[in-house]
Order: structure tokens, then sequence, then C-alpha cells
């Protein structure tokens, strides 16, 4: 219906424009039409006067010379005759001297005669005049202009009268469309889940069975709250779901909604906070009265940081409007007014920038951690999310999940999918256990760039760099086991050595960082013992040695010399109303001790790792040629090289690295006390690669 009105509104419009070319066409016209008097138009029916001022002219067009009006509403010209009506006459003359050809067609005639009027007329037309028309050869017709009254000049300004409807109609529908805009500029922006879509349980979330069991109690208050009620309980206000991005926290609170089948509000945190000041606490308001009217129901806020922040905190002070937001929602939750029956869903990864208001028992009762799945949590995650793709009963999802430490499940969801992709790139009907290796290797070290150009001696010290990685790694017991090793380049590193764990392990010890600090070494010493020289690929393997060293000193307590204080700079955000400027709290000569001790640890390892590689030179050039000849080898072929008189692969002791080792540049929390504060574990890309920048 509203394309219909649109449509034909599009037509009035239309035929409007067309109506007023057409009277401006007119007008134009009759600017240039000369005024003659009734005595010169006399003159010009007698033979002298046709010399001294010009000659009537007048024709019937054929058909094929008569021209098609300029607009709809002009007639088409047939014929050029005189017009004659009780107040003028109108018609057209030839200049004395010009002549008109008999096959001049309408446009031609039209240049060569001038337009002329005459409106004083004396009295009525005698028959004295029709007679020398007639005479003359002149064509004439009677205009009858005396019908003329109300009704034409109400016709003449009905174009207009519409124009003016129509703009006037325009206008009003803006301003309503615009104060229906502003009445509902403070209206909440939660959507209502719809029932009739498919819903989110349980069965669907895998990998965090506690996060899930404290999910439970929330649906079996809303499903009876009576037997709560009963003995005196009180069901938790709000639930903050904290853990790392990707861990399921939004697909928990959508699970929540599907078990309950009560109503189920989603918004965004971003969603609450507007340019004006009190916008944001208004949509609060109607968002919590929409919930009490339709009580009990869940209220999920998504990404709750962008509004719950610490007040007051900044450069320039606080952000008003997200401050009057957030003082809203404090007293929404837990305020004067009783809120009974609703319950506050909130989710974040930021849980140390959030407010101490927001965060109390009352108003969020329960923080939930939503970690990172551990491995048969990924063997869970992995079994939901095949379900729906078709995948060969060969895939063996155990081995995946032993192979992808620190993966979240958006990154598992992330696997199946390339794997799918893989695939069906190659015309498969379903994806086997090759395709999720493959896919498994490009999620965790990028993909293959086998097009990318390298030269035979910088191939060669990309292999003897790797071979130092991976030698050093099946030699020290407490590194963990090669799973891969390549000098295809992959990402942004020319070639990769990856280590995986044999078994989860949260926290680490020193011996084990020791060891992981020689590997790191292993390249830039590979290089060294073979070339004589050294190149910029092992800077990245150097910078991580040396954070790793810092932290063993200044956090974790591992030197004797420096002793168990922290020294630790905290990095502080000024935008949270931290301090301006890092304050050390320890003396020059400590921060001098300190540095001692770094060069003291990452020497010894390079000494330990450089007698180790000399040792087994044989070995390390024969772990080289192979990667020359074969660019990938796995740690099974590694083990045969440096194990040879053993049947089976040597097991190093395996520890559980994680996902920060790729962000963080390779270290993690040896604390074995959880701290939500600290950053989420973090999956494992292997030992460090060379850079590809020549600056390295």
């Amino acid at each position: 219906m509203n394309r219909l009105r649109i449509f034909i509104l599009l037509i009035v419009v239309l035929f409007l424009v067309l109506w007023i070319g057409s009277q401006f066409s007119r007008a134009t016209k009759e600017r240039k039409t000369e005024r003659l008097t009734y005595s010169q138009f006399r003159e010009m029916l007698t033979s002298s006067g046709r010399k001294k001022t010009g000659t009537l002219y007048t024709r019937a067009l054929p058909k094929a010379k008569q021209a098609p009006s300029s607009f709809p509403f002009e007639k088409q010209k047939t014929s050029i005759t005189l017009e004659i009506s009780p107040r003028q006459i109108k018609g057209r003359y030839l200049k004395p001297g010009n002549r008109i050809d008999p096959s001049d067609d309408l446009q031609r005639i039209l240049e060569r005669t001038i337009p002329f009027v005459i409106e004083n007329l004396p009295g009525t037309i005698s028959n004295e005049l029709l007679q020398k028309l007639e005479k003359n050869g002149i064509s004439y017709r009677f205009v009858n202009e005396e019908g003329k009254g109300f009704f034409s000049t109400f016709a003449s300004f009905l174009p207009i009268m519409l124009i003016v409807f129509l703009l006037w109609m325009l206008m009003m529908r803006q301003l309503q469309a615009g104060g229906s805009r502003v009445l509902s500029f403070g209206k909440s922006k939660a959507k209502l889940l719809d029932d009739s879509k498919k819903k989110t349980t349980f069965q669907d979330v895998a990998g965090c069975d506690e996060a899930k069991q404290e999910l439970r109690e929330i649906v079996e208050f809303l499903k009876g709250p009576q037997k709560f009620r009963d003995i005196g309980a009180k069901i938790p206000r709000g639930v903050l779901l904290i853990g790392p991005p990707g861990t399921g926290k939004t697909l928990l609170a959508r699970s929540v909604a599907g078990e309950a089948s009560v109503p189920f509000y989603s918004i965004s945190g971003s969603d609450f906070v507007e340019m004006f000041v009190g916008v944001g606490a208004s949509r609060v308001r109607d968002l919590f009265d929409q919930a009490k009217k339709n009580s009990p129901c869940i209220i999920f806020v998504d990404e709750i940081d962008a509004v719950g922040r610490l007040r007051g905190a900044g450069l320039g002070g606080g952000h008003d409007e997200r401050e009057q937001t957030l003082n809203q929602m404090l007293v929404e939750m837990d305020g004067f007014s009783e809120n009974e029956g609703t319950i506050v869903i909130a989710a974040t990864n930021r849980p140390d920038v959030l407010d101490p208001a927001l965060l109390r028992p009352g108003r969020f009762d329960r923080q939930v951690a939503v970690d990172v799945p551990d491995m048969k949590g990924r063997q869970a995650v992995l079994q939901i999310h095949t379900k729906k793709v078709k995948v060969n009963a060969n895939i063996n999802l155990k081995k995946i999940s032993q192979g992808t430490p620190g993966f979240t499940g958006a990154d598992l969801a992330n696997l199946v999918n390339e794997a799918a992709l893989l695939a069906a790139r190659r015309s498969k009907k379903k994806v086997s256990m090759e395709d999720m290796e493959e896919a498994k290797d490009k999620v965790m070290m990028g993909p293959e760039r086998k097009s990318f150009l390298i030269s035979p001696k910088e191939k060669e010290v990309i292999a003897y760099h790797e071979g130092g990685h991976a030698l050093l790694t099946s030699l020290l017991p407490y590194a963990e086991p090669v799973h891969k090793v390549t000098i295809i380049p992959r990402g942004s590193a020319l070639g990769l050595t990856q280590s995986l764990p044999e078994e989860e392990r949260r926290i680490q010890t020193k011996s084990y960082w020791e060891d992981r600090i020689c590997v790191l070494m292993g390249g830039f010493l590979a290089e060294k013992i073979i070339f004589k020289d050294t190149s910029t690929g092992a800077s990245n393997d150097i910078q991580v040695a040396t954070k790793i060293a810092r932290r063993m000193v200044c956090e974790w307590g591992m030197s004797n010399a420096v002793g168990t204080v922290s020294y630790v700079n905290e990095n502080e955000n000024v935008f949270l109303g931290r301090e301006m400027s890092n304050i050390r709290h320890y003396s020059d000569v400590t921060a001098s001790s300190i540095d001692e001790e770094i060069k003291r640890i990452v020497q010894a390892q390079l000494e330990k790792g450089q007698s180790l590689l000399t040792e087994h030179r044989s070995k390390l050039e024969k772990i080289a040629k192979t990667l020359l000849e074969k660019e990938s080898i796995n740690g099974q072929e590694l083990e045969s090289i440096v194990h040879p008189e053993k049947k089976d692969p040597t097991k190093n002791q395996a520890t559980q690295a994680t996902k920060e080792d790729k962000k963080d540049l390779g270290f993690i929390n040896t604390s074995p006390v959880d701290n939500t504060k600290s950053k989420p574990p973090k999956k494992i890309t292997g030992n460090i690669s060379p850079s590809p920048s020549p600056a390295g």
C-alpha cells in the first residue's frame, strides 16, 4: 500500500512538472510577441501596407510538417491561422522582403514569421474586414473567451494549489516522523528474543561445566521460584560472566534464555551511551520498566564495560553521559525500589575497568569465570561443531584437542570451518583428518606462502635456524615436544618450529623457563656455529628470551642474586584514573643488579645451547638438509634423526604453554593463585621463527 501511494505521488509530481514547463514555455513565447495597433493591421491588408509594415501569414500545414507539442498540456499545431476574439486578434506576419518557400517546415516558418497581438479593437469586427481577409486568402477562426469565469479561473490555479498541498503534506509527515523519533530517543534498544526461532540450550555449550552449573540455579529459580522463597533464599540479582574473548559468554547467556523459557532482553553496553547527556539513563529506566512488566525475565547486557567503567576516571575527569547511565543502572539493580523477578546477566573481558559499586553483592552477586577450555572441554566443543559439518569416520577429535592447547570455543569453531572450506575447495564430500590437521596449522601458524620467493642462501640460513630450535627442543629435558618444523613461509614468518605439550599444565618451573630461553636462542646459535655469522632473523627470539628472563627475575622470584622480591612496574592506564607515569619502586643499584641478573640468565643458556649444538653438529646438519629437501618435517621424523637408536620417540617432560606465548611473547604467570585481573591463557604457537623483515 505504501508503494502504491509513493507511485501515485510520483505520477502527480511528474504531471505537475510538465504543466509548469508548458506554462513557462507559453510565457516565453508571449514575451516575443509584438503588440501592433489596429491601423497597422488594416495596412497589412492593402498592397501599400504590405511593403511598409509586412504581410499577414496563414497556412494549413500538411500532416508530415505538423510539429508535436513540447509538453502534454499543449495542443499539436496543425495550422497557422488568424485568431479573432471580441477582445484581441492574434496571428503571425512576415517582415517586408522575407519570403517563405512552400517546402519549408514549421520550424523554418516560425523562425521567419513574427507573432503579433492587437488588443485595442474598435468595437466589433465588421463584415468588411472579414471580406478583406477572405479576399487576401487569410484563414481565420473565431475564439470565444467570454466563457472564462470562476471555474476556468479555479482550474488555472488548481495545479498551484496541488503543489502547495503536496508540499504541506510532505512537511507534516516529516514533522510527525521527526516527532516520533524525538519521543523514542530515550526508549530502550533492547531486543526481545523471538520464541519462534531455534533455541540455544545448555546442550549447545561445552568446555565450561562450572559456569553452566552456576547458571542452572538461575534457570531453576525462574522455573520454580517458590522452593527458594520457602527456605528464605534469594536468587542473585546479577551474574557477571568474566573471561577471555571467544570463550562463549554470550552463548551461555543465550542458553540460559533457551532453558528458562522466560522473556529475554538482549542489549549491548554501547547502546546506552549517546552524545546527549541523560539519554542513556532514560534508556536504562525504560529497559527495566519493560522487564518489570514481563517479570520474571532476564536482561543480558553484552560488553558491559562500555557503560560500567570506573567513574571519575581519565585525564579530563569523567564522562557525564556514561556516568549518569551507570548511576541509573546501579539504582535500578539495587536501589530504593525493589526489583524482584528481573535477573541481569552481563558479560565482559575487562573486569578490571569496572566500577566497584557495580561489582558489589546485591548487584552482581556472582562473578562466573568462563575460562579457556581444557583438553576434555576442547574435545566436547569440537563434537558440537562437527555435528554441523559432514566429516569422515576417521576424524580423531581427541588428537585434535590435544594439539590445540589454549584454543577457545571461537577458535575451535573457526578451525572446523576452515577444514570444511579446505574440503569444499578440493571438491570433497566430507571433511577428512588431513583437512583438520591442515586447518589447525593454518589457524595456529598462518597460511602457507609457497609463492614467496626466497634465495637459496636465505633458505639455507632459515633451515639451519629452525634446525637449531628443533634440535635443542629434542635434547633438553623440560622443553615441549616438537610437533612440526617447516621452512615454508607462513603468515609473517619465514619458518616455524611448532611445539605442543603432552598434558595440561597451569604452572611452569624454573627449569622449564631456562630450557625455553635456550630453545629460543637455538636459531641464533646455529647460524653462528655454521656460518660464523648471525642475521636479523633472531631479533624476535632475543626479544622474547630477554622478556622471559626479566619476568623470572622481577616477578617470579627465580633469581638467587636478586631474591624473592617483586620488582614489577605496574603499567596502569591513565585513562582509567590511574597514575600519570610509571613509578619505579626500587633504587638504581637494584636496577643495575636486575640488568646484570637478566644478562647472566640469558648468557648461561647461550653457553648451554652452544655446547649442545657443537656436540651434535652432525645432527643439526642432517636436520637442515632434510628441511631443504622436504621443507617440512614432523615430530616423529625429527626424533628419528636426533635419536636413531630408539624406536619410540622420546617423550620429554611436557608442560602446558598458553596462548599468551603468542601474544605476550612466551611467558605466563607461575603463581597457582587465580587472579581474575590477569590476562586469560592463550594458545601456543611454538618456537619463534625468523622475522621476515630485514630489520628483524
